[in-house]
């Protein structure tokens, strides 16, 4: 069994590169660091990914074996939601995002994973909700130059290390301090 345990880093189309092999996965194997897994062709894969990786559709592996493998995003059951008014659409995405539930954002709509208790929520929020069959691509906070971000705004530029990392992965709500290791108490001016 071959290991993919690499993803690269160019862009797409960037280079010319041959791909050797296609991986289908939904999502929440995408997500994964270690999964077993089948290539379209039927040849079976072990994924051993660096922590923090998360797949798309269209992103290229390296293999063992020297083989560039393409990464598909499998057709899944999702919640499709639209809203006339932007500005709800908005507030959800921003509802759920703070929660740390995936969210597709798109042109107009957005998509969740199929869920009931998220299903509810939207229609509590005044949006229409539908199931569709399609591919399941979460926003991430990587565009944002870090991994994870837990909205520490205080007041001034950050030139120095919180001391902590932000590379962990959070299933729940929180609501709790990082012990950052320097001090936030600031006179009016702001300055330390």
């Amino acid at each position: 069994m071959i290991e993919i345990n690499a993803k690269l880093k160019i862009p797409r189309g960037a280079y010319r590169v041959q791909v050797k092999g296609q991986l289908r996965l939904p999502f929440a194997l995408r997500q994964k660091r270690r999964v077993r897994a089948r290539l379209v062709s039927g040849e079976q894969v072990c994924l051993a990914l660096p922590r923090g990786e998360i797949l798309r559709g269209g992103d290229l592996l390296t293999a063992s074996d020297g083989r560039v493998i393409e990464v598909l995003a499998e057709f899944e059951k999702v919640l499709h939601a639209e809203c006339a008014d932007a500005a709800q659409l908005a507030k959800a995405a921003y509802y759920f995002g703070n929660r740390h539930v995936p969210v597709q954002v798109g042109d107009g709509f957005l998509r969740l994973a199929a869920d009931h208790a998220l299903e509810e929520t939207l229609k509590k929020m005044g949006v229409t909700v539908t199931y569709v069959e399609a591919p399941f691509e979460p926003e991430s906070v990587a565009f944002m130059g870090n991994e994870h971000d837990h909205g520490h705004d205080h007041g001034h530029d950050h030139d120095h290390d919180h001391g902590h990392d932000h590379d962990h992965d959070h299933g729940h709500d929180h609501d709790h301090d990082h012990g950052h290791g320097h001090d936030h108490r600031h006179g009016r001016g702001g300055k330390h």
